[in-house]
């Protein structure tokens, strides 16, 4: 039953994180002092947001590693190399992880690889050359075993060969007898009715490596069809496990993903299941007692177990040439392998449905940004196991439905990223976390020389991308008025300025940005920072770029910022293709091809599987032909470019790469802690139970400020609320300020990717506003009586129906001397008070409601316009409201 629990969460479309309140490569946050932060560089993993103040939870182990051969006189000697290789192996964070979060795992010290593999992945990295094997096992210490490590595919678990001089693992000077026999492998080996192509009667010398799952069941690995489901060619998720390159140096680094039980049942690791994470530098097989003192007069099988290999150190297998068995990865299980392991032990934290299966209380709900989600999964079992809390239930949506649930009595509270038009009560915004978001990236160079780590990225390039000014590949060329546009990004002079060695061979993900399909307080900031920049102004203008690059048409003049991107091209290309001729495509929107959620457009990028949905394909076989359209295939590895919009806290937690954005004319800022501090200095609170307001025109010139710092605040009623319910908000504001705060992986802890907010420094502020609001929503005060000479003036100033936030009135619990808010306009709502407070429903569809203001309202709104105008120009919004 826990088992069906957990496969319902993880196929959600929204996703509700079970709370009660407090419980992660490029470029997401790093808890580092206020004052500092890790330059923005080449590293084993993405620079994290966060990543210092949890750097306890990191491994590291030195051990010596060597080859070994028995000469005819039976003497020992270190072999092809005198002295040992002294390799030392770290990974960055190894406790309380998730499924599918990657971990950086470096080493130095190691033998240098040899005709690197295209795709290093599953059976991919075979035909390589003394590469370093990183796999996941369950058990740790003495209790991991090869039959406990997994990996997708038989081939890496069986070696069947027709020749003795094939078979090297039966010379192995390590190896248990039992293993040097001509058939070797589980005690029940299969039959040849079980598997044809293994034959016992003596044609082929066969080892297998079966795999053991959790629950005991045996998969001898003889081909596909003894393997488990989880190795399926269909599987669900790409292979983990990785033959890993080390350069001529002896230094290597890695990405690796960690899977639970949630992807792989078989494997089966989670929070009461022991697993490690197992790396073998592969040295080569150290050979048995030599037959002759004279090498020529070995025997073939003596001569292939002391092979040294076909390539040259630094070399790259681009066609996937044969190698030389004995030191290729194909042998990660022989003794002589498996005895130089570094088991680095791995834990899990609690499942997602924790508190669904442990809590039979009935939730609170929260509704909105998916900024906090990382730092949800682990804050929910702090509440929702301790029992004098609530169960903080936070149900993911758009910031602008989830305000709207909150504002009509639906919700307890919102969690928004902006202003937002208020009902007739008025609302407080307490920050609650310090995050924002990234454009990240997955890119390889030219050449099979990994990933590119040091993006940039300017506004009007982003808002080529967005305007959908690429023409993605041929079925574009006809488009009218941009038919001489690059295809995609990779061919645009101005990126291959500013990222220079990169391929310029274009792909249709080039094309386009994947980012959202709603509503989103991101969009509006991102676009922004668009807006603030006069050379993206004017290339949406209509203004070609230096290299004649010109806007789509379709999108010329827009009016930003938005808080919804729009998909407004209808180009349909003409061709030839039986397919589209069947499927008229609307190119331009398959192109682009957003998502509902963030955490869509990560996992996107995680898998190196572009949401582009050009495919279309004809099955001729048919009568009449039928047609497959919809997604394109996974990127292949070395030939990999995607681009899209990520939470920093996604970005931590799957390690994802993120892209440096051009603040000042020529200056480039990542997402770092003290880039996200510099752009809180530059924030302004305009009113006392209000957000604080980043100008992306003060950011633009700013050195220092990372355009994408966001801070998620939880909004609630300060009037109206139910008392329960207040109480209840005024608990999470005050936990999540505080031990909600504290870096770390664990339950209540702040993941990576966020910045924590404290009593002093930078985010005092913050932190003092958190608390007011905190005790102005448990107050619930009442609203002063009317006057009945004339109407109060309302909360956007317009005199009447006391809609919008930021109310030029004293809020109810002013103390005497507080200054007067400053006045914002937004749009009218309905002036109808909300009924009571209803039971929180499930997450739903939501839609805008931005339309029901009275006449008078915005009669007065009108008239106060020229007067706020000013206090409107003084500075754009940190997370602009709805205009």
């Amino acid at each position: 039953m826990r088992r069906r629990q957990r496969a319902v969460l993880a196929g959600l479309a929204l996703v509700t994180v079970a709370m009660a309140a407090s419980a992660g490569p490029s470029s997401a946050l790093t808890h580092q002092p206020d004052a500092h932060s890790a330059p923005y560089r080449s590293a084993p993993g993405p620079q994290t947001v966060g990543r210092a103040a949890v750097s306890d939870e990191g491994w590291k182990q030195t051990k010596s590693v060597q080859r070994s051969v028995v000469d005819n006189d039976g003497s020992t000697r270190g072999y092809p190399f005198t002295d040992p290789f002294k390799v030392t192996v770290d990974a960055d964070h190894t406790k309380n992880l998730r499924g599918r979060e990657r971990i950086a795992i470096s080493w130095k010290g190691a033998q240098p690889s040899a005709g690197r593999a295209s795709d290093p992945y599953g059976v991919g990295g075979l035909n390589q050359e003394y590469p370093v094997v990183i796999m996941q096992c369950r058990g740790a210490g003495a209790s991991v075993t090869p039959e406990t490590c997994w990996t997708s595919s038989f081939s890496q678990r069986s070696q069947v060969s027709r020749s003795a001089s094939d078979a090297t693992w039966t010379h192995d000077r390590y190896a248990d007898p039992a293993d040097k026999e001509k058939v070797s492998g589980p005690a029940d080996f299969p039959t040849p009715a079980q598997c044809p192509s293994i034959l016992r009667d003596g044609d082929f010398y066969t080892h297998l490596t079966p795999f053991v799952s959790k629950k005991g069941k045996v998969y001898s690995a003889c081909d596909k069809d003894h393997m488990p489901p989880e190795a399926a060619a269909e599987a669900a998720f790409p292979a983990a496990e990785i033959a890993s390159y080390t350069d001529t140096d002896g230094n290597g680094s890695a990405q690796f993903e960690v899977r639970s039980d949630v992807e792989n049942e078989s494997l089966g690791c989670n929070d009461t299941t022991a697993c490690s994470i197992v790396v073998v530098p592969i040295t080569g097989v150290s050979c048995d007692q030599a037959s002759a003192a004279n090498p020529t007069n070995l025997t073939p099988v003596e001569k292939s177990c002391r092979k040294t290999g076909q390539w040259a150190p630094g070399s790259s297998n681009f066609v996937n040439l044969a190698v030389d068995q004995a030191v290729s990865p194909a042998l990660w299980w022989s003794e002589s392998n498996w005895r130089n392991r570094f088991v680095i032990p791995i834990t899990f934290g609690l499942p997602p449905d924790t508190c669904d299966i442990l809590d039979p209380r009935a939730p609170t709900g929260f509704y909105g940004s998916e900024l906090l989600s990382q730092a949800a999964l682990q804050w929910s079992p702090a509440y929702c196991l301790n029992k004098k809390r609530f169960k903080f239930q936070l149900n993911q949506m758009p910031d602008e439905a989830g305000w709207n649930l909150m504002r009509n009595g639906e919700g307890a509270a919102a969690e928004v990223s902006s202003e937002h038009p208020a009902g007739t009560d008025p609302v407080g915004y307490a920050p609650t976390a310090v995050t924002g978001f990234g454009i990240s990236y997955l890119i390889d160079r030219p050449d099979n020389a990994g990933e590119y780590t040091r993006l940039r990225l300017n506004a009007r390039l982003v808002a080529k991308l967005l305007t959908q000014s690429y023409l993605g590949s041929g079925l574009g060329k006809d488009h009218p008025g941009i038919g001489s546009n690059p295809w995609g990004i990779m061919a645009d002079p101005e990126f291959v300025r500013l990222n220079p060695g990169l391929s310029q061979n274009a792909s249709e993900a080039g094309a386009s940005l994947l980012s959202l399909s709603n509503s989103s307080d991101i969009i509006e900031q991102l676009t922004s920072w668009i807006a603030q920049d006069a050379e993206a102004t004017a290339f949406i203008r209509g203004k070609a770029d230096p290299w004649g690059m010109k806007v789509n048409p379709s999108y010329r003049n827009i009016t930003l910022p938005t808080a919804e991107w729009p998909l407004l091209d209808t180009f349909v290309p003409q061709t030839s293709i039986e397919c589209w001729d069947a499927n008229p495509p609307n190119y331009f929107s398959l192109l682009a091809a957003p998502v509902t959620t963030l955490s869509k457009i990560a996992t996107a990028l995680l898998d190196s599987w572009p949401n582009t949905q050009t495919r279309c394909d004809t099955d001729v076989s048919t009568s009449p032909h039928t047609y497959k359209v919809g997604r394109v295939d996974r990127q292949s590895y070395g030939a990999r470019f995607m681009l899209g919009i990520v939470s920093l806290g996604d970005a931590a937690r799957y390690g994802l790469r993120t892209s440096a954005l051009e603040t000042r004319k020529g200056t480039y800022v990542a997402p770092t802690d003290r880039s996200l501090s510099a752009a809180l200095r530059l924030s302004k609170q305009q009113q006392k139970y209000g957000p604080f307001v980043l100008d992306q025109a003060d950011v633009r010139r700013s050195r220092t400020a990372y355009p994408g710092a966001m801070v998620v605040y939880t909004a609630a009623r300060l009037q109206n609320l139910p008392k329960k319910d207040a109480a209840k908000v005024a608990k999470f504001i005050r936990v999540s300020t505080s031990e909600g705060q504290r870096p770390g992986s664990g339950n209540g802890e702040l993941p990576q990717g966020f910045l924590p907010i404290r009593r002093s420094g930078v985010t005092a502020r913050y932190y003092a506003s958190a608390q007011t609001v905190a005790d102005a929503v448990e107050a619930q005060r009442k609203p002063a009586a009317e006057p009945t000479a004339k109407p109060s003036p309302s909360v956007d100033g317009s005199g009447g129906d006391g809609s919008g936030v930021g109310a030029p009135v004293t809020p109810p619990d002013a103390a005497p001397g507080d200054p007067a808010p400053s006045v914002a306009p937004s749009p009218s709502v309905s002036p109808s008070a909300p009924t009571a407070a209803t039971p929180m429903p499930a997450t739903q569809s939501v839609g805008s409601d931005l339309a029901g203001g009275l006449l008078p309202a915005l009669i007065l709104l009108g008239a106060i316009g020229c007067a706020s105008t000013a206090l409107l120009r003084a500075g754009a919004p940190f997370l602009r409201g709805r205009r």
